[in-house]
């Protein structure tokens, strides 16, 4: 099962604590074209939250959020996809995702013969207007669709290898919307601590919170992420801020709070230095497109 493909129940896991999930999870591939042949095809996803299952499925994907915002994990990251942005899934690629109540989201599949260069991990990217359309379009194809026409097959083929050919370029236009992951149990714990607890949270209060001291916690992160835990901690602040200001009805002051920040003003300046817009206007721009 993929991030959008979501409506048969019987595919799905029911949301659990994302720490009880196993970094090594048993390998479950989702057909999705459910033994047809179309080279692509598309799907819409409007729906309730949920977490999915570890999985992978044999087609490349590429994801355009349309309102709310999903969260896939794997293996190497952790990536946001806010509003009007795209994930890009390989073929082959193990990930979960997290679906905020209200998401809505629209992907397009490929064969993987028709993007070779698809590579071997998930990026977010700014799509352009013209993807954007194309991938709404896309929607007359159900990734699922049975044979149609000789005419209709030629016509969908020739689409689809066109919108190949365009999202091959806009995956050198990578979005920083990731955060790391790791493999070593203390730098693990002291991520998911800090995620946890961004309202309040500290160096010491995390060094105390996984029995190591400040100077060796800041050691770990050096060498098993090659940044920092403050600018892990800005950028769990930052990713946590853009998922809530894409809600309806929060406030720019509600969510510098909850990302634990003192001041309105060193809210606003970290959130442009990091997205290049000020809260209000990402806001605002989202609550716009939203409708």
């Amino acid at each position: 099962m993929t991030v959008s493909a979501l409506s048969d129940r019987g595919l799905t896991e029911p949301a659990k604590d994302r720490r009880g999930v196993s970094r090594h999870p048993t390998r479950r591939v989702i057909e999705l074209r459910r033994g047809g042949r179309a080279l692509g095809g598309s799907y819409l996803y409007e729906g309730e939250g949920l977490i999915t299952g570890w999985h992978s499925h044999e087609v490349h994907q590429i994801e355009y959020a349309i309102g709310g915002v999903v969260e896939v994990e794997t293996a190497a990251a952790h990536y946001l996809l806010p509003p009007q942005q795209a994930a890009w899934i390989p073929a082959g690629l193990d990930h979960q995702a997290t679906m905020a109540p209200g998401v809505r989201t629209v992907a397009v599949m490929f064969d993987a013969k028709m993007i070779p260069t698809g590579g071997d991990r998930t990026r977010i990217l700014a799509v352009s207007p013209l993807i954007r359309e194309m991938m709404i379009y896309a929607l007359r194809w159900p990734i699922d669709r049975g044979v149609g026409s000789a005419h209709d097959e030629r016509v969908s083929d020739a689409f689809f290898r066109t919108l190949a050919d365009l999202v091959v370029e806009a995956l050198d236009h990578e979005a920083p919307l990731s955060l790391p992951t790791s493999e070593h149990p203390i730098v693990d714990a002291a991520m998911a601590f800090t995620k946890e607890h961004l309202q309040s949270v500290s160096a010491d209060r995390v060094s105390r919170a996984v029995a190591v001291s400040e100077r060796t916690l800041r050691r770990l992160f050096h060498d098993e992420l090659g940044l920092s835990w403050r600018t892990y901690l800005l950028h769990a602040r930052m990713l946590r801020a853009m998922a809530l200001l894409a809600s309806p009805g929060q406030t720019v002051q509600e969510t510098s709070t909850a990302v634990g920040f003192e001041n309105l003003s060193s809210f606003s300046r970290a959130f442009t230095e990091f997205c290049g817009e000020t809260p209000s206007t990402y806001r605002k721009r989202v609550a716009a497109e939203r409708v």
